[in-house]
C-alpha cells in the first residue's frame, strides 16, 4: 500500500499547474495518502495552501548555474528527505536533474519512458517507465502519468470537472482595490518567457479600447511593468501594483475573464475554473492548454513543432486583435 509519495516537478508555473489537477484524483482514489512535493522555490507560492499537499519542499537547483558549489548544499538539503522513506517517487518533471533528485529521494520511481519526454537519459533512473506522446496535450500527459504511477484512471471528464485547485491566504487586499462592481473585470496577463511569446503592446490596447469593462494589467518586471503603463495609457486599462503568486491567485479567482499569452498565471485561470483567453504564435495551443466552454485558445496561423520552438517566430502579433474581442464579448455575455 502506498501512504507517502514524493512528486517531483520544479518548473515552471505554467508546468506545475498543468500537474497540479492530478492531485484532486489521487487523493479521491487514496484519502489518507501524504503527498509531498519537490519544486524550485521561486514557484513553490502556486502550490502553498492546497489541502491535497502535505509538504512542499522548496528547492534552489538554479543557483548552481550561478555557482557550481552550491551543487553540494542542495544535494545536501535532498539526502536529508531520504528519512521520509517515500513508498513512491513521481518525476514528473522528465529531465535529468529532476530524475537525479528522484534517485536520491528513493528507489522506487516512476517517470516517463526515453521516447516519452525531452531528455531521453532521465529515465535511466526510473524503476517504472510510462508510455505516452511527447506532442500529446500537457495535461492529459501528466495526469497519464501520475495516475499509472499509483494504478488507477484519470479521464476526460475527471478533468473537464475539475474543482478550482490553487488557493491563498492573506493576499494582498489592494487587488481588491481595482476591481469594479459595476463592470465586468478583465486581467490582462502581458508577460511571458520569452519575447516572441508575447502579444504586442498595441493590440492589448486596442482590446481594453474596445471592450467597455474594466481593464486591470499585471506585470512581473521592469519590461513588463513598461508594457502595462503603454497599454494603461493608451486606455483605460489600471496597471496593479507589484503583486506576488498568492495574490494574484486571489485576483485570477476574482475576476470574469483572463486574456494573455501561454504563460503561467494565464494558466490560472483555467485551474480556478475562471474564464479565460490564451494567446499562442509559437507554442502549441493543443498542447499547452485544455479547451472548455469558458476557457478559450487563439492561435496565429504559423506551423509550431512541439519537439524543437522556434524562438524567432514573431507570429503572435499577425493575431487580429478583432478575433480576441469578439471572443472575449462571447465569454462576458456583452453585446
Amino acid at each position: 500500500m502506498v501512504e507517502k509519495v514524493a512528486i517531483i516537478k520544479l518548473s515552471a508555473m505554467g508546468d506545475i499547474i498543468h500537474s497540479m489537477v492530478a492531485l484532486e484524483f489521487i487523493k479521491k482514489y487514496y484519502p489518507s495518502i501524504k503527498i509531498d512535493w519537490f519544486v524550485e522555490d521561486a514557484f513553490s507560492q502556486v502550490l502553498e495552501y492546497n489541502p491535497n499537499i502535505n509538504k512542499i519542499i522548496k528547492l534552489n537547483l538554479k543557483s548552481i548555474k550561478k555557482s557550481k558549489k552550491n551543487i553540494f548544499s542542495q544535494i545536501s538539503f535532498i539526502k536529508a528527505f531520504k528519512e521520509e522513506n517515500y513508498d513512491l517517487v513521481i518525476d514528473a518533471q522528465g529531465l535529468i536533474k529532476s530524475a537525479l533528485v528522484a534517485r536520491i529521494l528513493g528507489k522506487n520511481i516512476v517517470g516517463f519512458c526515453k521516447n516519452s519526454t525531452r531528455e531521453r537519459f532521465a529515465s535511466f533512473f526510473y524503476t517504472k517507465k510510462v508510455s505516452i506522446a511527447y506532442d500529446k496535450n500537457v495535461i492529459e500527459r501528466n495526469c497519464f502519468l501520475i495516475s499509472k504511477a499509483l494504478n488507477f484512471d484519470i479521464s476526460t471528464e475527471d478533468i473537464l470537472n475539475k474543482k478550482p485547485f490553487l488557493f491563498f491566504k492573506s493576499e494582498n487586499k489592494v487587488v481588491y482595490d481595482f476591481l469594479s462592481k459595476d463592470k465586468k473585470n478583465v486581467l490582462l496577463i502581458v508577460g511571458a518567457s520569452w519575447k516572441s511569446k508575447m502579444y504586442s503592446k498595441e493590440k492589448f490596447a486596442k482590446i481594453a479600447s474596445n471592450i467597455d469593462e474594466n481593464f486591470i494589467i499585471a506585470w512581473g518586471n521592469e519590461e513588463e511593468k513598461s508594457i502595462a503603463s503603454f497599454i494603461s495609457d493608451n486606455s483605460s486599462a489600471k496597471v496593479l501594483p507589484k503583486i506576488d503568486l498568492n495574490s494574484l491567485k486571489a485576483l485570477v479567482s476574482k475576476v470574469d475573464l483572463v486574456i494573455g499569452n501561454d504563460t503561467g498565471p494565464t494558466h490560472m485561470a483555467w485551474a480556478l475554473n475562471t474564464p479565460s483567453i490564451t494567446i499562442f504564435g509559437n507554442t502549441p495551443d493543443y498542447r499547452n492548454t485544455y479547451l472548455t466552454n469558458i476557457n478559450r485558445t487563439v492561435k496565429s496561423k504559423s506551423f509550431v513543432n512541439p519537439f524543437k520552438l522556434n524562438k524567432e517566430d514573431f507570429s503572435i502579433n499577425e493575431i487580429n486583435e478583432q478575433e480576441i474581442i469578439k471572443i472575449a464579448k462571447e465569454l462576458l455575455c456583452i453585446e
